[in-house]
């Protein structure tokens, strides 16, 4: 089924998911896939065919339709009852890697969960390895030491929210600076791959 969105709501997209999605998530229990594939497009659009095609193949039901996919998922998303079980539900039994992972939750719980980014460990200097962790409780102990971490690397006044934009953007900032230092010779590659947002079979 189509969704009708305004394009002028949509075009702020983080302000579309922390308003109009995480709204329909609290009030429905679950999301479609437009929703939920918007959360994908935002943290990285080019990984949306690879997730697509992941999902289908980690469906139980073996499904075709991504919506009813998403509608089971997040709503079994929506009934744990622990940060650890939430992330562990992405992560363990749908195969999202760390970052992807923790991007659906920011959105859906963004006081309790920031996104894990390769930018942001730059500015905090370490957790650069978590993302390869493979058992997940090593996973879980990790993350929650980075979501502390960006925590105290930010004024105190700032929502959990926007001391990850803040560490995002200042890293921005930084790589601006050099890049334009340097003329852009030799400009490294800071991407992460496709791979990054998917825990290996």
């Amino acid at each position: 089924m189509k969704i009708v969105i305004d394009p002028l709501r949509y075009y702020d997209l983080e302000g579309f998911l922390l308003t109009d999605v995480r709204s329909r998530f609290a009030k429905e229990g679950s999301l479609g896939a437009f929703d939920f594939f918007s959360i994908i497009v935002w943290k990285a659009n080019r990984a949306k065919t690879h997730i697509a095609r992941r999902l289908r193949h980690k469906d139980p039901l073996q499904r075709q339709d991504l919506n009813a996919i998403v509608r089971d998922l997040t709503s079994d998303l929506a009934r744990q009852e622990t940060e650890k079980n939430r992330l562990g539900l992405l992560c363990k039994v749908w195969g999202f890697g760390l970052p992807m992972a923790s991007a659906i939750l920011a959105i859906l719980w963004p006081d309790d969960f920031t996104v894990y980014d390769v930018r942001v460990c730059e500015q905090l200097g370490q957790f650069r390895r978590l993302g390869n962790i493979q058992n997940y409780e090593g996973i879980w102990h990790g993350y929650v030491e980075y979501r502390d971490a960006v925590k105290g690397a930010v004024p105190s006044a700032l929502s959990l929210r926007d001391k990850d934009r803040y560490l995002w953007a200042k890293s921005v900032v930084d790589q601006l600076n050099s890049d334009i230092k340097r003329g852009f010779e030799n400009e490294p590659d800071a991407e992460l791959s496709v791979a990054d947002y998917d825990n290996p079979d």
